[in-house]
C-alpha cells in the first residue's frame, strides 16, 4: 500500500523531494526512505541518536509533521545546501560601495535558493545631494531596478526561482514612487513589495492629520496621511501591490525587541527578521490529527498534538546546527537566536472534519484555541531543550519577558522561561504550504480556506499522451469515503464563497498565538467597491493583524480558476492552436508560459555540424532541451564558428531563438520562419536538397532535432506562424498558465501566486 493519499502527492514527492543521484537514479525508493533520511540526519546531534531517530520518523510518518521543502529535499543528502527558507539581508548603507556590497550578498544568497527581504528606506531619496561628487541621488527605486535585474540574471544562470521582498517606510520621501512602481507591468517583477506602516501613521489616517516625509533629520515635504493611505489602497486595489506591514506592532510584539529592530520580512511576509536574520519553517498537519471526522465525537487529539509539537520543535532546533548558510553573518545570527517557525497546515480541513464553517465565530474561537495549544506546547518544549542543551546565546530573561508577545503568554510558561531560559527565541510562524500540502494529500494550505473541493488536471505522460486525474481536497475525499455521494453539508465553504471579513477574522484569531507572522491572502471579489476594499485593511489593523495581503482579480492581476458551486470538479480546457489556412496536429507539450521558464542546472542536448559550401569554417549548433512532465521540448540554442564574420549575427540569433523557446508553447514555428529565409546571393545544395540560405540550414537542423525528440511529428509539420497572439485572448479569460507545469490553475495563496496542480510558487 502506498503512503500517498493521491497521485498528485506522489508526483510532488518525486519531482521535488525525492533524493536522486545526478543522473536521476532514485536514492529514496519510497517516501518512507525520505522520512528515514530526514530523521537520521536530524538525530545525529543527539546523545541517543537511534532513539531520537525513531521519534523523528514517527512524527514524519503519515505526513503528520511536514518540514519545509528545503529540509525535506536537503536533509541527509550531504549536499552543500541551506535548509533555511527565509532571509532578510543586512541593512543597506547609503553609499554606492555599500549598496553594491549588499547586491553581492543578495546574489550569493539567492544562488543557494534563499528567498530574501530588504528594507530600502535607508537609501536617500531621489534628488538628494550626494556629497563629494556634485550630483543628485537617483533614489532607492533605481537601485531596486538593479536588484531586480540581478535576480533575473541568477534565474537565467540556472538557480531556482528567486524571490524578494522590498519594504519602504511610510515616511520615506520616495514612498509615493514606491507605491506606484507596480503600475508599470514590466518593472520590478522579481519583487513582492510592502509598505512599512507605523502606529503614528495609522493614527494620522484615522484623524485625517498631516504626515511628514523625512530622511534623516530633514523634512522633505508634508502630505495628508489619509491621501497617502488612499494611494496605497488604490494601488493595491488596481494591481495587488504593495502589501501592508504594521511594523511598530511587529517590533512591539517581538520577543527580541531588547536586542534587535525589524524593518523587513521574507518574501511572503510570515517571517519579520532583523538584518541577516534567517528562519527555518515546518508545519503541523492538523488534518491528520482529527479523530472520528464528521461524526458527533469528532475532535482534534490534543495530547497527540502536544507530543507532535514537542518533537517538531526538537527537530527544527537540530536543523539550526545541521544547515549550511550562504553567508557567515547569517550563520552567526541563526546560532545566536535559534529562531524557528513552526506553523500549521490543513486548518480548514480540520475545521470541516469537526463540523465548523471556516470564517464563523466558532471556527475563529476553535482556531485560537488550537493555536494557543500549539504555542504552549512549543514554548514548553523549547524550555525543556534549554534545560538540556542551554538557552539561546542572547537570552535575557527580563528583556525577553517584557516583550508584547510574552506579556500575553500563560503565567506557567512565563515562569518556566524565567527559571530555565528558552532554547529558541521565536517559535511560531504560519508559512506558505502550497507544495507540501499537495505532497501531504492535498490538505488545505496553511490557515487558508479550501480553494476548491475538486478539480481536474491534465497530466502529460512520458509517451506524450495526456491523462486526466481528479484532485480532491483531503477532507472532501474523507467525506466521500465515509458517505459516498451524499451532499456536502452547508458548513463546507471554500475561497470562492467567503467574504473578506471572514478571512480577516480567521487571520486575527491565529495571529494572537503566533509570535512571528502569518502568510495569508484575503480574497476579494472583483466587484468589491473601493471603500469596502479599504475597510478590509482597516479591519486587519483594528483586529490586531501584523500585516495584510489581498487579492482582487482584475485585468491587471489576471483571473484565477473559477470553481462552479454545482460541479464536483472543474476542468481547465486544453489549448490546441491551429493555423487558419491548414489544419495542424497538436505539437509536443503545448504549454503557454506567462513568464520565462527557469533553467535547470543540467539539460539534455545534442550538437550538430553544418558545413556551408564555399565557407572556410563549419557551424556547430547545440540544442538543449528541458523535460516538462516527462516530455522533452527545446529550451536553448548555441551556434559556434571560428568565422568571426558570423559572430554578431549568430549571437543575436541564438539569444532570440532561446528567448522564444523559454516562453513555452508550440515554438515549432521558429523552424518554418528560418527555413523560409532566402539569401539573395543564392543558396546551396546539401544532401540532395536546395537550401535557400545558411539560416534555412540552421532551421533544418532545429527541425530534425525536434523530430528526433518527438516535439513535432515529421518534416514540414511545424506551425507556419506564431500562435502566441491567438492564446493571449484565452489567457485573460482563464488566468495565467503555470510556468512549471502549464496548467491554468494559478491562484493567489498565502500572499503568492501558486499553482494548484503542481505546487509551483512564484515566491519559491
Amino acid at each position: 500500500m502506498s503512503a500517498f493519499a493521491a497521485p498528485i502527492a506522489e508526483q510532488i514527492w518525486d519531482m521535488k523531494y525525492r533524493f536522486k543521484d545526478a543522473d536521476g537514479t532514485p536514492r529514496d525508493v519510497t517516501v518512507e526512505d525520505t522520512w528515514r533520511r530526514i530523521a537520521k540526519d536530524l538525530a545525529k546531534v543527539e546523545k541517543d541518536p537511534a532513539a531520537w531517530e525513531e521519534r523523528f520518523y514517527a512524527a514524519l510518518e503519515d505526513f503528520k509533521y511536514l518540514p519545509a521543502g528545503r529540509i525535506t529535499a536537503g536533509a541527509g543528502t550531504a549536499r552543500q545546501v541551506t535548509l533555511f527558507n527565509c532571509f532578510v539581508m543586512g541593512t543597506v548603507p547609503d553609499s554606492m560601495g555599500g549598496i553594491f556590497d549588499m547586491l553581492k550578498e543578495a546574489a550569493l544568497t539567492m544562488q543557494q535558493g534563499g528567498g530574501i527581504g530588504y528594507d530600502f528606506s535607508t537609501i536617500r531619496p531621489k534628488g538628494a545631494d550626494v556629497k563629494g561628487v556634485a550630483a543628485d541621488a537617483s533614489g532607492p527605486l533605481s537601485f531596486m531596478d538593479v536588484w531586480d535585474a540581478m535576480c533575473r540574471t541568477i534565474m537565467s544562470a540556472g538557480s531556482r526561482r528567486g524571490a524578494m521582498m522590498a519594504t519602504m517606510r511610510c515616511d520615506h520621501p520616495d514612498i509615493e514612487e514606491f507605491i506606484a512602481a507596480k503600475s508599470d507591468p514590466a518593472r520590478l517583477r522579481m519583487f513582492n513589495m510592502s509598505v512599512l506602516v507605523t502606529d503614528p501613521f495609522m493614527e494620522a489616517v484615522k484623524a485625517d492629520g498631516s504626515w511628514d516625509l523625512v530622511f534623516g533629520d530633514e523634512v522633505y515635504r508634508t502630505v495628508q496621511a489619509r491621501d497617502l493611505w488612499n494611494r496605497i489602497m488604490r494601488a493595491t486595489y488596481d494591481y495587488a501591490e504593495p502589501g501592508v506591514i504594521f511594523i511598530d506592532r511587529i517590533n512591539e510584539a517581538n520577543n527580541l525587541n531588547y536586542c534587535e529592530t525589524i524593518a523587513a520580512t521574507n518574501p511572503c511576509g510570515e517571517q519579520p527578521l532583523p538584518p541577516y536574520g534567517a528562519c527555518l519553517l515546518g508545519s503541523i498537519n492538523l488534518a491528520r490529527l482529527v479523530s472520528d471526522p464528521f461524526e458527533a465525537a469528532a475532535a482534534l487529539d490534543e495530547a497527540a498534538l502536544d507530543d507532535l509539537v514537542a518533537v517538531a520543535v526538537r527537530m527544527m532546533d537540530n536543523v539550526v546546527d545541521a544547515s549550511k548558510f550562504p553567508l557567515e553573518a547569517q550563520a552567526r545570527e541563526a546560532q545566536a537566536k535559534r529562531r524557528i517557525g513552526l506553523g500549521v497546515t490543513g486548518l480548514a480541513d480540520a475545521l470541516l472534519m469537526v463540523g465548523l464553517r471556516y470564517g464563523s465565530d466558532e471556527a475563529a474561537r476553535q482556531t485560537e484555541r488550537w493555536l494557543h495549544r500549539i504555542a504552549r506546547a512549543a514554548y514548553l518544549a523549547s524550555v525543556q531543550l534549554a534545560k538540556e542543551k542551554g538557552a539561546f546565546p542572547l537570552f535575557d530573561a527580563e528583556g525577553y519577558l517584557a516583550s508584547g508577545t510574552m506579556q500575553g503568554m500563560d503565567d506557567d510558561v512565563r515562569a518556566a522561561v524565567r527559571e530555565h531560559g528558552i532554547r529558541n527565541a521565536l517559535l511560531t510562524s504560519i508559512a506558505p504550504t502550497g507544495t507540501i500540502s499537495l505532497y501531504a494529500g492535498n490538505v488545505s494550505s496553511g490557515i487558508e480556506p479550501v480553494f476548491a473541493y475538486a478539480y481536474t488536471r491534465k497530466v502529460l505522460q512520458k509517451d506524450g499522451s495526456r491523462t486526466e486525474e481528479e484532485v480532491v481536497d483531503y477532507a472532501v475525499q474523507l467525506w466521500r469515503e465515509k458517505f459516498g455521494d451524499r451532499d456536502l453539508p452547508d458548513y463546507f465553504v471554500n475561497a470562492q464563497t467567503l467574504s473578506p471579513a471572514d478571512h480577516v477574522k480567521m487571520q486575527a484569531a491565529a495571529q494572537k498565538w503566533v509570535d512571528s507572522s502569518i502568510s495569508k491572502t484575503i480574497n476579494c471579489p472583483e466587484d468589491i467597491s473601493f471603500d469596502a476594499f479599504k475597510d478590509v485593511y482597516m479591519q486587519a489593523w483594528d483586529s490586531g493583524c501584523k500585516g495584510c495581503t489581498t487579492y482582487r482579480p482584475n485585468a491587471v492581476t489576471g483571473s484565477v480558476l473559477s470553481v462552479a458551486e454545482d460541479k464536483p470538479a472543474e476542468t481547465a480546457p486544453e489549448v490546441i492552436t491551429t493555423d487558419a489556412a491548414e489544419p495542424q496536429q497538436p505539437h509536443g507539450d503545448v504549454i503557454y508560459m506567462s513568464e520565462p521558464l527557469d533553467r535547470p542546472n543540467e539539460l539534455e542536448g545534442n550538437t550538430y555540424k553544418v558545413k556551408w559550401p564555399d565557407s572556410e569554417h563549419a557551424l556547430y549548433i547545440t540544442i538543449n532541451d528541458i523535460v516538462l512532465n516527462g516530455h522533452r521540448r527545446p529550451f536553448e540554442v548555441f551556434i559556434n564558428s571560428k568565422n568571426m564574420e558570423h559572430f554578431a549575427w549568430t549571437v543575436a540569433l541564438t539569444r532570440m531563438i532561446s528567448a522564444v523557446f523559454r516562453r513555452g508553447g508550440d515554438v515549432s514555428f521558429v523552424v518554418e520562419e528560418l527555413k523560409a529565409v532566402f539569401d539573395p546571393r543564392g543558396g546551396a545544395w546539401m544532401r540532395g536538397k536546395y537550401i535557400p540560405s545558411i539560416l534555412a540550414a540552421i532551421g533544418g537542423v532545429i527541425e530534425q532535432h525536434m523530430i528526433a525528440t518527438g516535439f513535432i511529428a515529421g518534416e514540414g509539420m511545424g506551425l507556419k506562424s506564431d500562435p502566441q497572439a491567438q492564446v493571449v485572448g484565452l489567457e485573460g479569460a482563464r488566468g495565467q498558465a503555470c510556468t512549471s507545469c502549464g496548467q491554468y490553475d494559478m491562484r493567489m495563496v498565502e500572499g503568492c501566486m501558486t499553482c494548484g496542480s503542481c505546487g509551483y510558487s512564484k515566491c519559491g
